[in-house]
C-alpha cells in the first residue's frame, strides 16, 4: 500500500512555486497543500532543499521563517544518510522536523496516543480508503497485474538520485514483428547475395522466445533450467524427443563463459538472428547448400547468418527505413514521458545512455516523447545528460574517447568533460559518475538486455538496475487463463505422490517379507501375501491412469504463451528458467515497461519477496 506521506510529497510537488521570502542562489521552493483525510484535514507544507547541505536534512532550516511558513518536512541528505533494517540507504526519505513532532504525537501525547499496532491498523484502512477516493490503486493491487514491478531485491527508490535509460526497447519500444521482420528481410538478402538459397523462407517470430540459447556448434536451440539443465531443444525448426534431448545433453550443462558454443537471446533482437540460423540449420541438414560455400559445419552457418545481419545494420538502411516511418515501427506509450516527468520533478536526475547514433538517437525520441510532453517541452528538456554511440557493454569497463555533439546535424567536437545538460558522444560509465558527483548505488540503470545494460553496469559498478521485458505482460495474462488448468495438473500431481508414498511402503514391506524380516509397521507385517499383492496392483493401476491424465497437462503447460517453448520465466512445472535465474542474478527490479512507473510513485520502497526454502514449514509473505 502506497505511504500517504508520499503521496503528499507527490502532490506538493505539482503545485507551481512560490518564491522564497529570502532570496537565495539556489532554487527553492516553498508550497502548501491541503488534503483531507478521513476524519481530520491536515495543512501540509513540504519545502524542496538543497540536499547538500545541512539545512536540507534533519534539524532546523538556516533561513528565517515565520511560524506558519516554515516547512514541515525536511529531506536526509546523503552525508546525514544511515541504513535501515532493510539494508537500504535512507537517503532521500522524509523527516518531521523535531518541533512539529509533538502535534503529530511524537511524544505520544495527541491524537496518536496509543499501541502504535492499532493506531497503524487504523491509519492504513483510512490511507487505503483515501487511494480508492482518488482513484489510485495501491502498489499490490498494480504489482499483481501485467504492469506490476517486480523486485528480486529490495530497493528504496528515494535513495536514487540519478536514473539512467537505454533507448532501443527500453524508451522505445518496437513492433516485433515489423522491426524484427524487415532486419530478418534484410539478412536474408545479405545471405542470397553470399549465394545462399533462401527464397522459399520466411519470418516466423513465435519459433523462438527471449531466454532461449543457441548451441552453436550442434546447430540447436535450447532452454534450459536456473541450474543450467538442457529441458528442451529444438534442431533446425523441429523440436526433439524427451530422449533426444537427454542423450545429447544428459552430460552437459549450459555455460554462457563458453561464448564459442553458447549465445544466449539475452533481447527482442536477438530474434531475427535465431529464427535465421535455425531455418538455415534445416537447409545445411537437407543439402541444400550450395557446394561452392564451402564445407559448412553449424558454426560456420552462424558466423554466415550473424555476418548477414550485421551487415543490415551497419549499412544503415534497416535505421533509415525506420526514420522515414517511425510510425510504422514504433508502438506508442502516452505514459512513458509522464512518468520520467514524474521522477525528474521528484529530483531525480535522468540519463539516456544509448549505444545508437544521434541522429537515429533524436528521430526516435522525438517521435515518440514530444507529443506527449507538456508545455511545449522536448524530449531533451527531461534529461540531465545524453549520451550517444555509448558502445556498451564496453561504456562499463573502459574509457572511450569523449565528444560533444555540437550541432544539429551531428557535428562532434573532443571534450574531457561532461557537464550538466550535456549531449556527448562515447565516453565511459566512470566519466558519468565523476561528472555527476555520485557513484555505485545512487544510479539506477534500465535496459532490456541483461547482459551489455544490466549485468555489465551491476557488476564492473555496482549501479542498481531494473530490466524491462514486455514478454511478461504476455505471460502474465497467459498465467491467469492457464490457472484453473495449473490447478487441476497440481491437484493430480498430489495424489499421485499420496498414492505413491503408499505404494512405496507396501514395495518395502514385500522386499523385508522376501528376506525373512518383518515390515516397517505391525499392519503390514499381518498383511498376508494376497493382501499386499492385490493392494500393490490396484495402486499401480491407479498411477498409471493419472498418468494419462498428467502428461497431455504437462505437456500443453505453458502452451497458452509459446506452443513449442512453454512459459518464459520457467523450465518445466517447478523449476525457474534460465532467463529467470540471470534476471534474479542482475536486476533488482524487472517490468514489462518503464511506463508502469507511473502506476507507482518517484517514492517507492520496492521490498523483495520472501526466498522460500524446501525446509521451510511456514511462510510469511502474507499477501505476495
Amino acid at each position: 500500500m502506497a505511504d500517504p506521506v508520499e503521496l503528499v510529497r507527490r502532490l506538493c510537488l505539482r503545485f507551481p512555486p512560490r518564491r522564497s521570502r529570502v532570496p537565495s542562489p539556489q532554487p527553492r521552493c516553498l508550497v502548501r497543500a491541503r488534503l483531507r483525510l478521513p476524519g481530520s484535514v491536515l495543512s501540509l507544507r513540504c519545502r524542496a532543499l538543497d540536499a547538500s547541505k545541512p539545512s536540507a536534512v534533519k534539524g532546523e532550516p538556516s533561513e528565517e521563517y515565520d511560524d506558519d511558513e516554515e516547512p514541515y518536512f525536511s529531506v536526509t541528505s546523503s552525508r546525514l544518510s544511515e541504513v535501515d533494517y532493510l539494508g537500504e540507504s535512507t537517503k532521500g526519505d522524509l523527516n518531521v522536523r523535531r518541533r512539529h513532532l509533538d502535534a503529530l504525537g511524537g511524544n505520544g501525547q495527541s491524537t496518536l496516543h496509543g499501541p502504535i499496532e492499532q493506531i497503524a491498523w487504523k491509519e492504513a484502512r483510512q490511507a487505503e480508503t483515501l487511494l480508492s477516493d482518488l482513484g489510485i490503486a495501491d502498489p499490490l493491487t498494480v504489482r499483481n497485474s501485467p504492469r506490476g514491478i517486480f523486485c528480486t531485491r529490495t530497493l528504496n527508490l528515494r535513495s536514487i538520485s540519478v536514473i539512467g535509460y537505454d533507448m532501443d526497447y527500453t524508451l522505445i519500444h518496437y513492433n516485433v514483428m515489423a522491426w524484427e521482420g524487415r532486419a530478418y528481410d534484410y539478412g536474408m538478402a545479405n545471405l542470397k547475395s553470399m549465394g545462399f538459397l533462401v527464397d522459399d523462407l520466411e519470418f516466423d517470430p513465435d519459433l523462438v522466445i527471449r531466454g532461449l540459447i543457441m548451441d552453436k556448434v550442434k546447430g540447436n536451440l535450447v532452454k534450459a533450467d536456473r541450474f543450467g539443465y538442457i529441458k528442451r531443444v529444438m534442431h533446425g525448426t523441429q523440436m526433439l524427443p524427451t530422449r533426444a534431448v537427454s542423450e545429447i545433453y544428459g552430460r552437459e550443462l549450459v555455460d554462457l563463459r563458453k561464448e564459442d558454443t553458447w549465445e544466449f537471446l539475452n533481447t527482442l533482437f536477438s530474434v531475427s538472428e535465431a529464427v535465421m540460423f535455425m531455418q538455415m540449420v534445416d537447409k545445411l541438414d537437407q543439402g541444400l547448400v550450395p557446394a561452392e560455400l564451402g564445407p559448412l559445419d553449424y558454426k560456420g552457418l552462424y558466423n554466415a547468418v550473424s555476418k548477414a545481419l550485421f551487415r543490415a545494420h551497419v549499412e544503415g538502411q534497416l535505421k533509415s527505413e525506420i526514420m522515414a516511418e517511425p510510425e510504422r515501427f514504433v508502438e506508442p506509450d502516452p505514459e512513458l514521458p509522464l512518468a520520467l516527468l514524474d521522477q525528474k520533478e521528484a529530483g531525480k536526475r535522468l540519463l539516456l545512455i544509448t549505444n545508437s547514433d544521434y541522429h537515429y538517437t533524436n528521430k526516435m525520441m522525438n517521435h515518440a516523447f514530444n507529443r506527449f510532453l507538456p508545455n511545449d517541452m522536448g524530449w531533451r528538456d527531461l534529461f540531465e545528460m545524453v549520451i550517444v554511440s555509448a558502445r556498451k557493454p564496453e561504456f562499463f569497463q573502459i574509457s572511450h574517447p569523449l565528444y560533444e555533439v555540437v550541432t544539429d546535424d551531428g557535428l562532434l567536437r573532443p571534450c574531457f568533460k561532461a557537464n550538466s545538460g550535456g549531449l556527448y558522444s562515447g565516453g565511459s560509465a566512470q566519466m558519468v559518475e565523476k561528472s555527476l558527483d555520485i557513484h555505485g548505488d545512487e544510479i539506477l540503470y534500465v535496459g532490456d538486455h541483461i547482459f551489455t545494460d544490466v549485468s555489465q553496469s551491476k557488476v564492473h559498478l555496482r549501479w542498481r538496475t531494473a530490466l524491462i521485458c514486455r514478454e511478461l505482460e504476455d505471460e502474465f495474462d497467459a498465467l491467469i487463463k492457464s490457472h484453473a488448468q495449473k490447478e487441476k495438473l497440481v491437484t493430480l500431481i498430489q495424489q499421485k505422490e499420496i498414492v505413491g508414498d503408499l505404494f512405496n511402503q507396501l514395495r518395502l514391506a514385500l522386499q523385508r517379507r522376501t528376506n525373512s524380516r518383518p515390515a516397517q509397521t505391525l499392519a503390514a507385517t499381518c498383511m498376508n501375501d494376497q493382501e499386499l499383492t492385490e493392494s500393490m496392483q490396484k495402486l499401480l493401476i491407479v498411477m498409471q491412469r493419472l498418468d494419462e491424465k498428467i502428461v497431455p497437462l504437462l505437456e500443453s503447460d505453458g502452451e497458452l504463451f509459446n506452443k513449442r517453448w512453454g512459459w518464459l520465466s520457467r523450465a518445466g512445472l517447478w523449476d525457474k528458467s534460465h532467463l529467470t535465474r540471470q534476471i534474479e542474478k542482475y536486476a533488482d527490479i524487472y517490468t514489462s515497461r518503464v511506463s508502469n512507473f507511473l502506476h507507482y510513485t518517484p517514492f517507492m520502497y520496492f521490498r523483495s519477496q520472501e526466498q522460500t526454502l524446501a525446509h521451510d514449514v511456514h511462510s510469511y509473505s502474507g499477501d505476495q
